[in-house]
């Protein structure tokens, strides 16, 4: 089945890789989904049927498609509005499409300059550094290979931050419409090994300037930051925990919480499963009111971000060498 959301283009100067972490298209393909995540060692059944589980209760994992499918048509109509014709193809690395089956696309249509852009924000050599190996190891297969400029983060970009404000102050409204009382907003982010941290990694600083930006321009000042989705793998990873967080809240007496994941830009299983499922049902139980707020998508104003994000990296000076965005 061909699984590509972006048609093949011919004679285009310049061109996007947007990439995605990937899920699978149905339940079938959860087995192949997990053992690509482990680098080709299937996991234990029981982890199997246990992710098989999670997708049923949200769904399946083809909205994840659909949905970078819409930003990258987005992100090509907003990039033509300037008049420039810039192709973007959409490559997820862990399922079809592959980033290292897309790029035969890039080279059928003569793309000479190809913006490698991750949805994914904030930069650790484990998240965007893979997409990165992912793509420049899949353009070196071509006769004749694009230059490669790749974007390292875009955690601090205003568009980026201004509409991940637009989406906290519509939760706020609507959370202080439920009831009086204060409101706690907790930050989160896709928790990574420690060790990153002491290997001098930007991640978790980006992730709290990105947070601090948001609050300051919704106004919001009862703020804290957590993460989420911990694997495990035995070693320690970043904390606090959400869980953890939302027990903590709970015994200080807060009621009201406002979740925010400004690590993740599209719905998908860490949003819908994670999030909507395990801690809304933690929350409630401690009886408190959860609200999340709306994930970017394909929002007017993130799409902008992204296609100043592209614009900057295709401008003659990055071209020549400047630092990436």
């Amino acid at each position: 089945m061909d699984r590509r959301v972006d048609p093949p283009r011919a004679g285009a100067d310049a061109g996007v890789m947007l990439m995605a972490y990937g899920a699978p298209g149905s339940l079938d393909e959860v087995a192949g989904f997990f053992t690509d995540i482990r680098g080709g060692r299937r996991p234990p059944d029981e982890r199997i049927e246990e992710l098989k589980g999670r997708y049923r209760m949200i769904g399946g994992g083809a909205s994840l498609l659909a949905i970078t499918g819409a930003q990258a048509r987005a992100l090509e109509a907003a990039l033509a509005e300037g008049g420039a014709r810039v192709p973007v193809f959409v490559g997820m690395r862990h399922a079809p499409p592959f980033i290292r089956e897309r790029v035969a696309d890039v080279g059928a249509a003569g793309v000479r300059r190809l913006v490698g852009l991750a949805l994914a924000p904030h930069f650790s050599s484990l998240s965007v550094g893979a997409y990165h190996r992912k793509l420049t190891e899949a353009v070196s297969t071509l006769d004749t290979p694009p230059a490669l400029l790749l974007v390292d983060d875009y955690h601090a970009h205003p568009l980026f931050i201004a509409a991940l404000a637009e989406t906290l102050s519509a939760a706020m409204s609507a959370a202080r419409a439920d009831g009086p009382g204060p409101i706690r907003v907790v930050f989160t982010a896709h928790s990574l090994p420690e060790r990153i941290v002491r290997e001098g990694e930007p991640y978790r600083d980006q992730l709290l300037e990105t947070a601090r930006l948001v609050a300051t321009r919704a106004g919001v000042t009862d703020w804290e930051f957590a993460f989420q989705s911990a694997s495990p793998t035995g070693e320690p990873w970043l904390g606090p925990d959400l869980l953890a967080t939302l027990r903590r809240l709970a015994d200080e007496g807060r009621r009201d919480v406002v979740v925010q994941p400004v690590g993740f830009v599209s719905d998908h299983l860490e949003i819908l499963y994670d999030l909507d499922i395990l801690c809304r049902g933690e929350a409630e139980r401690l009886g408190m009111r959860f609200r999340r707020t709306e994930s970017l998508n394909a929002r007017p104003t993130f799409i902008a971000a992204l296609a100043s994000v592209v614009r900057e990296r295709l401008a003659p000076a990055a071209a020549e060498g400047a630092p990436r965005a």
